[in-house]
């Protein structure tokens, strides 16, 4: 505890000599260099309000420690003898005083304990503000470069309807085929054209929730992301546990306030013992009446003591009652923290397995199969072994397989990030050792 009451009183003069706070400017970036990842997690990590209100709290708690250490202010004192008090050495004039007072052993050394564990709670409270900042920027980061995807494939299927219309009107010419093909192609064109639509029209809101934790205005525009490739994992899920109890930033700053809490008992238990304290007065003497007196003029000077006596039993007893009180409940309510932190990544656990078996599944078998359903339906329209309706319906399989496949990626990316989120940490996989 010594160490760490030494580290944080170099952080706290740190502090004192930097010109500017950590956070004190934005970072100018240009919007076109908003692309990737790496860049949103940067920006938001400099500009981002909460975070920064979480940052100066970490500080104003390190600035608590150096009051914890001071000792009480001084107290001096002056008296003016409105009737001089005369005495053999000669008649007292005015009288000064200075007093300090000195906690009881163990007072000074409970109170910066507390002050220490507090700040570096603080800091844990700091980190999880970040990692939940960086969650959210990933998580609507992740929706951005779906959004992306989902309007290349809504854009590749307009086409292909098009195309569809086209050899439906050629077959129509050539009396191939009935009208109503063409009118069924039309259809199926303005209801893709419609899902296209609201696509683009998701951006407004999607870009809207990363401006909000980046700290940029709300509607302005931010360019595509490009999206690193994604990558299906499998999580040790003992290891995980593991990890999300030793190093989750909400239990570590919980932790030290357990012990703060220790240390706020142990001075409340010290509290029944005096305080100390030393001083001196001085008394201004002038020269005496009578000539030739021993100590003629001379100023006393008087060493003082004193003590403070806490006899009020039932306040202190109420004080130590509390702080017992206060130990309970932030053991009680980090343990609380710890089961629920638990259940919460257990069940993101299972929609992160959840989204990489659709994502194996929609893309290891079920679209390479309505890829070659639509192939093979085109091909039979055009020999005139199928019917149109058989045709749009093979497309519409292929759409919904693609959209469904986009969607399982996301979601399996935006719940890793979620998990690393509540462990603290990178999530090791089965095939790291």
């Amino acid at each position: 505890m010594r160490l760490t009451t030494v580290l944080l009183c170099a952080l706290t003069f740190l502090s004192a000599i930097i010109d500017e706070p950590l956070y004190s400017q934005q970072v100018a970036v240009n919007d076109s260099n908003l692309v990737y990842l790496s860049d949103y997690l940067q920006y938001a990590a400099i500009n981002n309000a909460g975070l920064k209100a979480a940052f100066e709290q970490w500080k104003a708690a390190v600035e608590q420690l150096p009051q914890a250490q001071s000792l009480p202010d001084p107290r001096f004192t002056y008296g003016y003898f409105i009737k001089e008090v005369e005495t053999r050495a000669g008649p007292q004039r005015q009288r000064f005083g200075i007093m300090q007072v000195f906690p009881w052993f163990g007072k000074i050394e409970a109170r910066t304990d507390a002050a220490a564990v507090a700040a570096k709670a603080a800091w844990k409270r700091y980190e999880a503000a970040k990692l939940k900042l960086f969650f959210e920027v990933k998580d609507a980061f992740y929706e951005y470069a779906y959004l992306v995807r989902a309007l290349q494939i809504a854009r590749e299927n307009l086409e292909l309807i098009k195309y569809f219309e086209e050899v439906a009107r050629t077959k129509y010419a050539a009396a191939a085929a009935a009208h109503p093909d063409i009118i069924r192609a039309q259809v199926e064109l303005a209801k893709l054209d419609d899902v296209h639509k609201s696509l683009e029209q998701m951006r407004e809101p999607v870009v809207a929730r990363l401006n909000a934790s980046l700290n940029r205005p709300t509607f302005e525009l931010l360019p595509w992301p490009k999206p690193d490739e994604p990558k299906l994992v499998e999580i040790d899920h003992k290891k995980m546990m593991m990890i999300l109890k030793k190093t989750n930033p909400q239990l570590e700053a919980l932790s030290f306030e357990v012990l703060a809490s220790k240390s706020n008992l142990e001075l409340a238990k010290k509290n029944f013992y005096p305080d100390i304290g030393a001083g001196v007065d001085w008394i201004q003497t002038d020269d005496a009446i009578t000539p030739g007196v021993a100590d003629d003029g001379k100023d006393p000077v008087i060493l003082m003591f004193s003590i403070n006596l806490p006899i009020w039993r039932d306040g202190l007893k109420a004080a130590e009652r509390q702080a017992k009180a206060n130990l309970r409940q932030i053991e009680q309510e980090r343990l609380e923290t710890e089961n629920t932190l638990i259940a919460e990544a257990q069940r993101r656990l299972y929609d992160l397995e959840d989204s990489n078996r659709k994502t194996k599944l929609y893309g290891d078998a079920l679209i390479p199969k309505a890829e070659e359903l639509l192939n093979a339906s085109q091909t039979a329209y055009q020999s005139g072994t199928v019917d149109f309706l058989s045709l749009i319906d093979a497309q519409r399989t292929l759409l919904m397989f693609q959209l469904h496949y986009e969607r399982a990626i996301t979601n399996s990316q935006q719940r890793l990030a979620e998990l690393e989120m509540l462990v603290g940490a990178q999530l090791p996989t089965l095939s790291e050792k």
